[in-house]
């Protein structure tokens, strides 16, 4: 296996592996997360489809001919995560030292790496969709 193909997979695992070890939080009503989800004003149903949703996209991103769409999802789920901590929450949640606003970077980060790496797989997405002949 080539480094690039290493690299690759490394990427989707570390961005999997990110969003699929918070679900416990979410889905178990955890105090940390009920409380940063009370501060959104979303409690508790956007505590639980945002979990359903990272679920999702974690499964996604490791099944290889979902990799795009996983990816896509991932960036929506992160942006909107960022945003909500420069905005609302604070970088430093709960005296976390920042490592939900971190880790949240580091997710972004490789799902913007995976979507540019995996375009030829959202372009033949779009052409099935929209039934576009490359």
């Amino acid at each position: 296996m080539s480094f690039k193909k290493i690299a690759i997979l490394a990427l989707r695992i570390i961005a999997a592996v990110i969003l699929l070890q918070t679900l416990y939080f979410k889905f178990t009503a955890q105090p940390e997360s009920v409380v940063l989800f009370s501060k959104l004003g979303v409690e508790p149903w956007g505590r639980i489809g945002t979990g359903v949703i990272e679920l999702i996209t974690g499964i996604l991103l490791l099944v290889p001919s979902t990799v795009f769409i996983g990816a896509i999802l991932g960036i929506g789920l992160m942006a909107g995560a960022i945003l909500s901590h420069i905005a609302v929450l604070g970088i430093v949640s709960q005296g976390d030292g920042g490592q939900l606003f971190m880790l949240a970077i580091v997710v972004l980060i490789s799902c913007v790496a995976i979507a540019i790496l995996y375009k030829q797989q959202g372009i033949a997405l779009y052409n099935k969709v929209f039934g576009k002949s490359a």
